[in-house]
């Protein structure tokens, strides 16, 4: 298979399986979305969701976020991992939005990469998914099925948004990369991988990966 029939492989089975993938992060604007992006580093979605709740119902908006302190954030959001620095970063991205941006999350990727606690990856989910500006966030999930799939060397995440923003088309890139992560979590793990359900590495994965799983 060429890298052509595999990237149109890719896109025909990810559309058959997820032709409309929600958001994962439950989310009602820019700004709850921004924050519930940073507080999913190391996390999971699903846990992210029970405490986002929590959060927003004291502080859903800049303005009332800087009322509380980054202890009192700090104690809600303690469940998802990495409190001190994530409440520190809530606390002081809030202070400036509402300092530099009217309160309101930037549409670019450089203001919002001057935010405390906001990584490209943090700002690619946001540019896309609150502002559908094309955007290809690499989480582990991408990264480890582009390696698989024989579309990226696996070298770094950096090395990995390159090859998928040149290999995909640019107007599927917002959808793609929630198909990716949707298929990800379901047919292609990291842990328990059964490669008899996952149709797509099984048809184009890498020859390396399939030998040492076959190995097994």
């Amino acid at each position: 298979m060429t890298k052509k029939e595999s990237v149109d492989f890719v896109i025909t089975e990810l559309e058959k399986l997820y032709p409309k993938p929600p958001i994962p992060l439950t989310h009602k604007d820019p700004y709850t979305l921004l924050i519930s992006v940073l507080l999913s580093a190391q996390s999971t979605d699903a846990r992210v969701n029970t405490i986002t709740p929590l959060l927003f119902e004291k502080a859903d908006n800049p303005y009332d976020m800087v009322k509380l302190s980054v202890e009192e954030i700090r104690a809600i959001i303690k469940p998802v991992g990495l409190s001190p620095m994530k409440s520190k970063g809530i606390y002081g991205l809030s202070k400036i939005l509402i300092e530099k941006h009217n309160g309101n999350v930037p549409q670019n990727f450089e203001d919002l990469e001057e935010l405390p606690a906001v990584g490209h990856k943090t700002a690619s989910v946001v540019m896309s998914q609150a502002f559908d500006i094309p955007s290809f966030p690499v989480d582990t999930h991408i990264h480890r099925l582009m390696y698989r799939w024989n579309l990226s060397n696996g070298k770094n995440v950096v090395q990995t948004e390159k090859d998928a923003k040149r290999l995909f088309p640019k107007e599927i890139w917002n959808k793609l990369h929630l198909q990716i992560i949707y298929y990800a979590r379901e047919f292609s793990p990291a842990r328990a991988w059964d490669i008899e359900k996952d149709i797509i590495t099984k048809k184009i994965g890498r020859k390396s990966v399939l030998n040492a799983y076959y190995k097994k």
